[in-house]
C-alpha cells in the first residue's frame, strides 16, 4: 500500500475512534448542554467525512471488479 492511500486509512480509522470517543463522551451526561452540541456537531462532520471515504472506496472497488 502507498503511503498516501495509507494515510487515508490511518485518517479514517483515526475519525472512527473519535467518533468512538464522542459518543462515549455523550454518554457519559457529565457535559453541559452546549458541549453535548458541540460534540454533536462534530460527531455529525465525522460520519460526513467517513461516508465520503466508504464511497470513494466503494467506487474504486467497484472499477477493480469491473
Amino acid at each position: 500500500m502507498n503511503k498516501k492511500n495509507k494515510g487515508n486509512l490511518s485518517s479514517f480509522e483515526e475519525d472512527l475512534e473519535e467518533m468512538r470517543r464522542i459518543l462515549d463522551d455523550l454518554e457519559s451526561s457529565e457535559l453541559t448542554l452546549e458541549e453535548m452540541i458541540e460534540k454533536y456537531r462534530i460527531g455529525v462532520e465525522l460520519a460526513k467525512k467517513c461516508k465520503k471515504n466508504l464511497d470513494e472506496a466503494e467506487t474504486k472497488i467497484k472499477k477493480i471488479t469491473s
